[in-house]
Order: structure tokens, then C-alpha cells, then sequence
């Protein structure tokens, strides 16, 4: 008797739904579930993209902002504060709303989102306007940052366990390259004597292309349902909250300063909006790139391993800063702050592929075994990564906040520095101590078996 085909069934006509998937059946991954998973990654990561340039685009429209503006720096850091806040709170109903709408739906609705802030952006970019109807319109932008979260949630469905940190740090990567894209575009439009508005109006018809290739090449699947129970069990978890800790230490550091560089360069170092914009795009470019390595890495040594010697490392690039802003050395500066940027994105790598195995350890501790066990590990990572995702950008909020408050109180950023330091410290100290230490003292004498099982296994994850 000849065995039944694995082979994914075609997505059905009128809303694209895939009714079968287990990618960790790999018979099914090689006869057809990898093509599909990567084109679904493929213009996720385009929507992502858009997604991301769209709400960090204030973090470039300040350096168009003069003196005519009549703005503060202290005002410019708040308002990218608040855009990063917007951004960080949305990414929890987006997270769930792949599962209630599906991920090709709910990519095409997200991406036709971005209009708003950047129509609304448009149409207010001028002298004379009003410091609190900015605040607004530049709030419209943070739902930019939900993309991230949907695209996350709904890409760790469609890989198996073996391919997560590859998948999502690629994901996440090509979505985090959208910042220093849209610098780079700033950067040319600046160059050629335009204005905030040439930057906007440039975006708006890339948003309408990605909402129409999501429409036309992605899929639902049918086996991600909404399930408000996952989420409890999720923010019920001790290292949902453990895992959001340490993603502020990465991504939280990556978005803050994404927003703040070119603040920094022309409030501290006097850079005009041009020589600003030349350095801003390097940091984020590089840090974007670098976020697939981390997860690559993740896979192959443990994310849990990677991300204690990343801290090591963003520490050191942080004490470089202190000293180099003391001393006032531009070179020095940009130079660690660049490097400080690839460690942030290679963290992020390896942060986000520790969720999934985390879980998948939880559930071998539990004694599940096979489907079980991937099926448990999928429900809580890909209800976790919306919490972790939203605590870890609001890691950007406080950078922002300190770095104003460090300006308005010495007139440089060094202090916000120092708190940076200490930060990545706690960060380094709750990887090794959760993750890495094996201390017998730890495991209950109740249950020595599985404990200790859970614990030699994080290290790996």
C-alpha cells in the first residue's frame, strides 16, 4: 500500500489557506514545505522592511528640521521617544492578529497601515506646524514597528526548530535594514537639496507594491489559530520576561540609538543634517546585516552562548564611548558607536533563536516527546516573541529618554552611557545565571531528573 503523500496541499483559491503543515516532518520540508516557507519569508521580509524605514523615519526627518522648526534637542528626543513607544506597545496586538487573520492577510492590512503616518507625515512636514501636532503624526508612525512582530510570529510557524535562527534572523534582519535604507535615501535627498516631503513621497508607493505582492504570493496557515491561551501562558512564563530583559540589552539598544545617532553627532560633535546623515546609515546597515549570523551562529554554538559573549563585547564598545565622548574624539566615537551597532545585531540574532528553544526545552522537561513537543514549543514561542519583541523595542524609549535628560543635565551624553554600561553588566550576569550556570544547588531534590535535564538544555539553546 503506497503511503500518503507529505507533499503540502496547494493554498485554496480566495484566501490562500494552507490547511496542512508540519515542517518537522522532513519528508514534507524537502517535497515541498521549504519553497513554500521561503517565499512566505522572502515577502515578509519586504513588508517588514517597509515596516520598519516607516517607523524610524522621524529619527531622519529631525536631522530636516532647523532651526525655522523651532524645536529643542531636548523636544527632538522626546518625540523619537514617543515614536519608539507607539512602536514597542503595538507589537502585542499584532503579534496575535496573525492567527485571528491569518499571516497573508494580516501582511497585506499591516502594510497598507504605513500610508497613514506617512500621508499624515506629508502632509504636516512644514515650518511653522505645531511641536504637538508633530508628537502626533510622528505617534501614527510607531504601528510601523508592529510589522515586526506579526512577520516574526507568523515566519516561526512556517520553519522547523532546526532553521529558526537562521529563518528569523534573516526575517529580521532584511526588516532591520529598513533603517539605514531610509537614511540612505534621506541622505541622497538632503544631498540634492530636497526636502522632508521628496523623502515621503517616495515611500508611498512602496507601500501599495508590498501590500500587493503579500496579496499575491503569500499564504495563511490554517494550522496557526487564535489561541488567547497561549499568551497567558506565555506572560505567565518566568523566561517570557527573562528573554524580554535581555532583548532590550539588543534590540532595544538598536532601535534607541538607530533613533538617536544623528541627534548625537549634531548636538555633541556640531555634524550638520549632511555630515550627519553621511555616518548615521552605517551602524544600522551593518547591525541589520549581521542579525542572520547571530541566529546562524545561535544554531550552531547556542544562542544562550553567544549572546553571554556579546554583552562581554557591548560593554567593552560602551566604555570606548565614555571615553571617546570625555575626550571629545569624533573618530573614536563613531567608530565604537558603528561596532556597538554590529554587536547589537548580532545579539539580536542570537537572542531571538534562544525563545524557540527555550520552549522546546520546557517541553521535553514535561515529558513531551515528537509533535507534542514541537507543537508545544511553536504555541509559547510564537505567543512569547509578540511580549518579548514589545518589552525589548521599548529598551529604545529609554535611550532616548536617558540620552535626553543626560543632555539637558551636562550637555553631552556621557552619563547616558554610563547607565548603558551598567545595563549590559545585568544583561551579561542574567544570561550566564539562567542559561549557562550549572549549579547543583539548583536542582530540587524533587524533581533532579527533569530539572536538570531543562537546565543543561538551555545551554544549548
Amino acid at each position: 500500500m503506497t503511503a500518503p503523500s507529505t507533499v503540502p496541499a496547494p493554498p485554496t483559491r480566495g484566501g490562500r489557506w494552507i490547511q496542512q503543515w508540519d515542517p518537522e516532518d522532513e519528508t514534507f520540508w524537502n517535497e515541498g514545505g521549504e519553497k513554500i516557507a521561503r517565499r512566505n519569508l522572502f515577502f515578509s521580509v519586504l513588508s517588514e522592511h517597509i515596516g520598519f524605514s516607516i517607523w524610524t523615519m522621524w529619527s531622519v526627518l529631525v536631522l530636516f528640521m532647523g532651526p525655522e522648526y523651532g524645536l529643542t534637542p531636548a523636544d527632538k528626543f522626546l518625540l523619537t521617544s514617543m515614536v519608539t513607544l507607539v512602536g514597542a506597545v503595538v507589537r502585542v496586538p499584532y503579534t496575535f492578529a496573525v492567527a485571528i487573520f491569518g499571516g497573508r492577510n494580516w501582511t497585506i492590512v499591516s502594510a497598507g497601515l504605513l500610508l497613514i503616518p506617512t500621508v499624515a507625515a506629508f502632509t504636516v512636514m512644514e515650518p511653522g506646524t505645531s511641536f504637538n501636532t508633530f508628537l502626533l503624526v510622528g505617534l501614527l508612525a510607531g504601528i510601523g514597528g508592529g510589522n515586526f512582530a506579526s512577520s516574526m510570529t507568523n515566519i516561526n510557524a512556517f520553519f522547523p526548530l532546526r532553521k529558526k535562527g537562521w529563518a528569523l534572523g534573516l526575517n529580521a534582519g532584511g526588516g532591520n535594514i529598513g533603517v539605514p535604507v531610509i537614511q540612505l535615501i534621506a541622505l541622497a535627498v538632503i544631498g540634492a537639496s530636497g526636502g522632508p516631503r521628496v523623502l515621503l513621497g517616495i515611500y508611498i508607493p512602496l507601500i501599495l507594491v508590498a501590500a500587493v505582492l503579500a496579496a499575491l504570493f503569500m499564504d495563511n496557515l490554517a494550522t496557526v489559530k487564535n489561541d488567547t491561551g497561549a499568551a497567558k501562558d506565555a506572560a505567565r512564563d518566568a523566561h517570557t520576561w527573562i528573554m524580554s530583559f535581555l532583548y532590550i540589552g539588543t534590540f532595544g539598544s538598536f532601535i534607541g540609538y538607530a533613533f538617536a545617532f544623528g541627534q548625537v553627532l549634531q548636538v555633541q560633535f556640531g555634524r550638520t543634517p549632511l555630515e550627519a546623515a553621511y555616518v548615521t546609515f552605517i551602524g544600522p546597515l551593518l547591525g541589520s546585516l549581521i542579525r542572520p549570523l547571530g541566529g546562524w551562529l545561535a544554531d550552531k554554538y547556542g544562542g544562550a552562548r553567544i549572546s553571554l559573549y556579546n554583552y562581554v563585547a557591548m560593554g567593552v564598545a560602551t566604555a570606548v564611548l565614555i571615553f571617546a565622548s570625555m575626550e571629545k574624539s569624533l573618530p573614536l566615537f563613531v567608530t565604537a558607536f558603528v561596532i556597538l551597532f554590529v554587536l547589537t545585531g548580532l545579539g539580536n540574532g542570537s537572542t531571538f533563536k534562544m525563545i524557540p528553544g527555550i520552549f522546546q526545552a520546557k517541553a521535553f522537561a514535561k515529558g513531551l516527546q515528537g509533535d507534542e513537543a514541537a507543537a508545544y514549543g511553536r504555541r509559547l514561542s510564537g505567543a512569547s516573541m509578540g511580549l518579548i519583541g514589545a518589552v525589548g523595542a521599548l529598551g529604545g524609549v529609554g535611550i532616548n529618554l536617558a540620552f535626553r535628560q543626560s543632555f539637558l543635565s551636562n550637555g553631552s551624553g556621557t552619563g547616558a552611557f554610563v547607565v548603558f554600561l551598567v545595563f549590559y553588566a545585568a544583561c551579561f550576569l542574567v544570561t550566564w545565571a539562567v542559561y549557562l550556570r550549572r549549579s547543583a544547588s539548583r536542582i530540587q531534590a524533587s524533581s533532579a531528573t527533569s530539572e536538570a535535564k531543562s537546565q543543561l538544555s538551555y545551554a544549548e539553546v
